[in-house]
């Protein structure tokens, strides 16, 4: 424990906009205290000089190399916000030395290592802590994350996915070949390091549809759904049955932001006043869960900037017959940074919204 019973935090990556939003979050935090920040392409360097706007709201910090073992002999609870694949090892060294481990990269959030080595490219050296590690979705595994010693924080893309389609999957009630989803990010989902594509004169005014087919978050978001229709057919997690979907992620020219638009075909006719209703009863007392149930009101990326909240909204075309949702959500807050908090929040019995609750930035 750190200053006056406070919970002693590193976090690992801490360079990248995820880690310097973690950081911002955690100095707004009543019981945690930074202690070590780490970042190979920024070791030495002062953090309030990589982040200025983290002066005088943390300790004087200095980011270190990634030296696993002297950073855990100084902190309880470790924030991985690493690229993928360099979380594998860091993880499974910190779980064995007991400590309180969140994954912000994808190296534990799906449970085949099969599926981990034909999506990433590497072979998976810890499929035990495969099965270990809980999914960080606050809004579907609360108890599990209680319990957990290792959470993998879900990606931006699936967060907003997951949580736009769950109750229509959890009730069966849509086709689950049937999903499509079109999704929009902001540039800085794709990191802080610099690529031409994030270029000013690239991105600006300009959209872009990229990873067509072979997006990253497609096993991840497919994983979800499965589980979700199992609890429909039987509740038998062990034997969910497939979900498909068709995922086309889109760049454009904003800083900050996802909106997901899915669409799907029901079971059974549903109506717009039963979606609503279903929605409502699913997501009753969640915090950080804004459902739009106005006629002509969409969730908007613009409205949840800097908060933790993802906002949601159903709706039915009644030519078609298909069901149409609408997610919108902060990629680096509710999609990572404010997520990982919110699942930390859960694993050491602090109430779940603490340091979470501002309101966003607007405009």
């Amino acid at each position: 424990m750190g200053t006056s019973g406070s919970v002693k935090v590193a976090v690992l990556g801490a360079s990248g906009y995820t880690g310097g939003e973690l950081l911002r979050l955690i100095a707004g935090h009543p019981h945690l205290e930074v202690t070590a920040v780490a970042a190979e392409k920024s070791a030495g360097s002062a953090l309030a000089s990589v982040f200025p706007y983290l002066a005088d709201v943390l300790p004087p910090l200095t980011l270190e190399p990634v030296d696993l073992e002297a950073i855990g002999r100084r902190a309880d609870v470790v924030f991985l916000a690493l690229p993928h694949t360099k979380s594998l090892a860091p993880v499974a060294a910190y779980v064995r030395a007991g400590k309180t481990v969140v994954d912000l990269s994808a190296d534990y959030r799906l449970k085949s290592a099969a599926d981990y080595e034909r999506w990433y490219g590497v072979s998976h050296p810890h499929p035990e802590l495969l099965k270990e590690a809980v999914y960080g979705l606050p809004e579907l595994y609360r108890e599990q994350i209680r319990k957990a010693r290792l959470v993998a924080s879900p990606g931006c893309y699936p967060t907003a996915a997951v949580l736009q389609l769950a109750p229509l999957a959890a009730g069966g009630l849509i086709e689950p070949g049937s999903i499509v989803i079109d999704a929009k990010s902001g540039v800085s989902g794709a990191g802080r390091s610099p690529a031409l594509p994030y270029h000013f004169p690239e991105a600006h005014e300009s959209l872009e549809a990229y990873k067509i087919g072979q997006h990253r978050h497609v096993p991840e978001i497919e994983q979800e759904l499965a589980l979700l229709f199992s609890l429909h057919d039987g509740g038998v997690r062990a034997e969910a049955p497939g979900a498909q979907v068709v995922f086309t992620p889109h760049l454009v020219p904003m800083n900050r932001g996802i909106l997901s638009t899915a669409y799907c075909r029901p079971r059974r006719p549903l109506d717009v006043d039963g979606l609503r209703s279903l929605y409502r009863d699913f997501y009753k007392g969640e915090r950080f869960i804004r459902f739009q149930d106005t006629d002509g009101a969409t969730p908007n990326p613009r409205y949840v900037r800097g908060a933790n909240f993802c906002d949601l909204g159903v709706f039915a075309d009644r030519r078609t017959g298909w069901v149409v949702t609408v997610a919108a959500l902060d990629n680096l807050i509710k999609g990572a940074a404010g997520q990982a908090v919110q699942a930390m929040n859960l694993m050491l019995g602090f109430p779940e919204d603490m340091g979470l609750t501002g309101a966003g930035v607007f405009p």
